[in-house]
């Protein structure tokens, strides 16, 4: 770190993610950002040319994507943290990532809080993982160590492994802040996702939405 700051280098294809990574790190106190990449060769170059402390990587990228680009980066600069990232905690990602020599991983829904928690972590030596990230990794080392078990079922009408989350846990009777609480995300995140997944299930309102979780066996 230089000056008390943690100096950080954004990969992400997506411009609309990289530029909002970009913004919200910008905010977070002792954080500096670096420099920002659009591909895996261009974030293992920068990242020879800027020495950042944590390197924010999304795993889906192309040219060279995240899991090939942090073994590159960890081959020449053991010193460097990366932090994977990506939409879903699936397991394959999950391993591959942490197998390359990422310290941490975070869903890209993370909230400015846990993002600060992880970039704190992996600079002082520890690993970072979301908490569906943490199951995720369980089930597939319970799958043997020959690699990952098999491949959950596809969660019903398009809902991410997040948003079948918290709609468990709207079954349970839990309130928007609780669940943020539970998460450990912010209030405003947990709306967003309440609000897609009511959309993509078809319910008006959270008693639907409990309805629709015993329906198909997502409720606890």
């Amino acid at each position: 770190m230089s000056g008390g700051q943690i100096r950080i280098l954004v990969a992400d294809d997506q411009r609309v993610v990289r530029e909002g990574l970009v913004m919200l790190l910008g905010l977070l106190p002792g954080v500096e950002v670096v420099g920002a990449a659009a591909d895996g060769e261009q974030a293992a170059a920068l990242a020879a040319e800027l020495r950042p402390d944590v390197v924010l990587m999304d795993l889906r990228m192309p040219r060279l994507d995240g899991v090939q680009a942090t073994r590159r980066l960890r081959d020449h600069d053991p010193e460097v943290a990366v932090i994977a990232l990506t939409t879903y905690a699936d397991d394959r990602s999950v391993v591959e990532a942490l197998r390359a020599g990422a310290r941490g991983y975070l869903t890209k829904d993370a909230g400015a809080e846990e993002i600060r928690r992880a970039l704190e972590a992996v600079v002082g030596g520890e690993v970072a993982l979301d908490p569906p990230v943490q199951r995720h990794l369980v089930d597939a080392l319970a799958g043997g160590a020959g690699g990952p078990g098999p491949a959950a079922p596809a969660l019903p009408d398009g809902l991410t492994p997040r948003e079948a989350e918290v709609l468990a846990l709207i079954a349970e009777g839990l309130t928007n802040a609780e669940i943020a609480a539970r998460l450990v995300v912010s209030e405003a995140t947990v709306k967003s996702h309440v609000n897609h997944l009511l959309a993509k299930i078809g319910a008006r309102d959270r008693a639907q939405a409990v309805a629709y979780a015993y329906r198909h066996h997502l409720a606890p």
